[in-house]
């Protein structure tokens, strides 16, 4: 009888189940963005550099690496984009000081990622990344030669001679860096074992990095975890309204579908109007009635949930891809999730029309008032 009905009135059937399917394309699309915001607002921050930096705490000066890596057993694992060490000193070139940084130069590519380098990273021993300022000040290129001088971590002069690979921009304070390996960094300065930073790059909330930072400051001694406000502040902010703005479309989406489904089944109880009052007449109860009305509505909102379920991964993939050029992986829990929405929301947006059918009056249709 259900099936019978809906193919009697395919044109308005047609337009129910197009709201439907639709509405339960943007449902599933919207919610798979939803959950998957973060992940996509994480990967897409860590372009900005390190989000927690480990310094040394009270009067110390300086990290021993063994502590560093003991730190380093409290970050997440699969959360951590990368871990780079940094020890500074000041030097010359041409009698002109300079500041010059050791640091694990694969590290450093992960954690700082918006890095512009003319040329390429340092790949073997002797080779140093300059600063955009660095350059400009002493006219080296690439390839170019250049003698570092300076005072050692014992008291005692040195000279090392080193080979531009690259020329770093970034538009912030590393364009007046020199940087090296830190084992280059190490044997130049006779010291080894220290550094005066590390830098990390983790993809985790701002609350999840709070309470790493914690950990970190209760169980390592000797070190001061600080998370790097600009960046983890603006990601929770950003994510927030994203979050809000999907879930109030969401919800409106949810509403005209309802309100689309409800008139055109309010539309289809008007027609048949005249067949409800011959079927109470008849001794149909109010009961069947409602049951055959819910059940058309339960079998749009089903099929309506299938078809949403399908295109809304392809929806919430196709703005993934435009918005964060990254794609989405596909969650299974997500179709029943939509085909309970939906069939939901239909059978809400035929509550007023179902007690519209029970109110009819078979005397009154039947005499053709």
């Amino acid at each position: 009888m259900v099936i019978s009905s809906l193919l009697r009135r395919r044109s308005r059937m047609i337009v129910a189940l197009l709201a439907v399917a639709i509405g339960a394309t943007i449902l599933s699309g919207l919610i798979t963005i939803y959950y998957d915001i973060p992940r996509q607002m994480g990967q897409e921050f860590r372009s900005y550099g390190a989000n927690l930096v480990i310094v040394p705490s009270g009067n110390e000066a300086t990290i021993s690496m063994d502590t560093v890596k003991k730190a380093a057993a409290y970050l997440p694992a699969e959360n951590l984009i990368g871990l780079a060490p940094y020890r500074y000193q000041t030097v010359k070139i041409n009698e002109q000081p300079f500041m010059a940084a050791g640091t694990d130069l694969a590290e450093a590519q992960k954690t700082s990622p918006y890095w512009f380098v003319s040329g390429r990273w340092p790949e073997s021993e002797g080779e140093a990344l300059i600063g955009q300022e660095v350059s400009n000040v002493i006219r080296l290129l690439p390839g170019s030669l250049f003698t570092i001088t300076g005072t050692d971590a014992k008291g005692a002069a040195f000279e090392r001679e080193f080979t531009v690979s690259g020329v770093v921009q970034t538009g912030g304070t590393e364009e007046a860096f020199i940087f090296m390996s830190l084992p280059d960094f190490e044997s130049m300065m006779d010291e080894s074992g220290k550094v005066d930073a590390a830098e990390c790059s983790i993809s985790a909330s701002g609350e999840t990095l709070a309470e790493i930072a914690e950990k970190i400051s209760a169980n390592v001694p000797g070190v001061s975890p600080r998370l790097v406000k600009r960046v983890t502040e603006s990601e929770g902010a950003v994510l927030t309204k994203l979050q809000a703005l999907v879930y109030l479309v969401t919800v409106i989406v949810l509403l005209l579908t309802m309100i689309c489904v409800a008139t055109t089944m309010m539309a289809v109880v008007a027609e048949r109007r005249r067949e409800i009052g011959l079927r109470k007449a008849l001794g149909a109860a109010n009961r069947s009635i409602v049951f055959e009305f819910l059940g058309e509505g339960a079998f749009l909102g089903g099929l309506g949930g299938v078809f949403g379920a399908v295109f809304g991964f392809v929806f919430a993939q196709e703005v993934s891809v435009r918005v964060f050029s990254r794609s989405i992986t596909f969650q299974p829990l997500l179709i029943p999730v939509t085909l309970v929405a939906s069939v939901a929301v239909t059978a809400l947006a035929c509550l007023i029309p179902v007690r519209s059918a029970t109110d009819v009056d078979p005397a009154i249709v039947l005499r053709g008032e």
